[in-house]
């Protein structure tokens, strides 16, 4: 059902929590929808704000633009401002219904031939872009892109005919990794916790745990970064973490890790919160606005990792 009031409002924090200093940081720093977010999880507002400041950046065709993802400025609906909108939604409870029907329906529109999603279409190409992003002009189907829509269109039981060629494209792909790089590992992970044959889900998820410790894809020692490689193309520094997989303890990625090692990646992450009460940037950071509004959706995300691993964060 879908929530319409208020979540139940957590106890005053003191002054020094980690929730009252980030709280600071994002009414200084974020964009309206980010704020809205930040009261809905962690001060008890309802989603409703949240679901009326998403609609800013959604588009006649069904689709979201108007960099949502903050790295991709312009108004055109991109699959991965879709993909950001769909995470926004079903993190208020609000993944269902005719919104998501028209969701449905721009994806299908933008899908390549084999029924995916690409993560760039050509229309980027008239707005700034982020340099890591590559724009061409007939963009292949993209794991990255699609497995995170697709389980989180399962999670919510949303049935969609663009679903069934997706989720076998999803399938292929993830069972055909060999060599990866962290984030479509994560993509794969966002899959595979919802895909429906769990029996599948769970034997694939061990084959990519022990995909990602043989090739150091995690940071298991936050004390020495130096023994783990970072991938290429990502910027100096950009780790990736047990906690970066295994976004909250349900998740299959959490066999991936002993007790000792989650525990280490929690520590880090908890740590690693600024001065300012914000979250850093890991990525490569290519101008000041992206870099401004990405923050505080690091800092939300960090926030809710810590909450779901019962981390003190009031």
């Amino acid at each position: 059902m879908a929530e319409t009031g208020a979540t139940e409002v957590p106890p005053t924090p003191p002054p020094h929590s980690p929730v009252t200093r980030a709280e600071r940081f994002v009414w200084l720093t974020a964009r309206v929808l980010e704020q809205r977010r930040f009261a809905h999880h962690f001060r008890g507002a309802a989603a409703d704000p949240v679901e009326t400041a998403l609609d800013a950046y959604r588009n006649e065709d069904g689709g979201y633009g108007h960099a949502l993802e903050p790295d991709l400025r312009g108004p055109v609906s991109q699959p991965l401002h879709t993909a950001h909108a769909l995470r926004v939604l079903d993190a208020v409870g609000r993944c269902a219904g005719q919104r998501v029907e028209r969701m449905c329906r721009y994806l299908t529109s933008v899908s390549t031939a084999d029924g995916a999603l690409p993560a760039i279409r050509p229309s980027q190409r008239d707005y700034p872009t982020a340099p890591f992003v590559t724009v061409v002009d007939d963009p292949p189907s993209d794991l990255l892109a699609t497995g995170p829509v697709v389980g989180l269109l399962h999670r919510n039981e949303v049935w969609h005919a663009w679903l069934f060629r997706a989720t076998d494209f999803c399938w292929q792909a993830v069972e055909s990794l060999e060599k990866s790089h962290p984030y479509e590992i994560e993509a794969a992970v966002a899959f595979l916790d919802s895909a429906p044959d769990r029996p599948r889900a769970e034997a694939a998820a061990a084959r990519l745990g022990r995909l990602v410790r043989a090739h150091r894809l995690a940071a298991l020692d936050p004390g020495d970064l130096d023994a783990y490689p970072v991938s290429p193309g990502y910027a100096p520094g950009e780790h990736h973490f047990p906690y970066d997989y295994a976004r909250t303890p349900r998740s299959l990625a959490r066999a991936w890790f002993t007790d000792d090692e989650m525990a280490r990646s929690l520590d880090h992450l908890a740590a690693q919160q600024q001065e300012d009460g914000g979250w850093p940037v890991r990525w490569r950071r290519w101008a000041p606005a992206p870099a401004l509004e990405a923050r505080p959706l690091v800092t939300i995300e960090a926030l809710r990792v810590l909450s779901a691993y019962g981390r003190a964060i009031y």
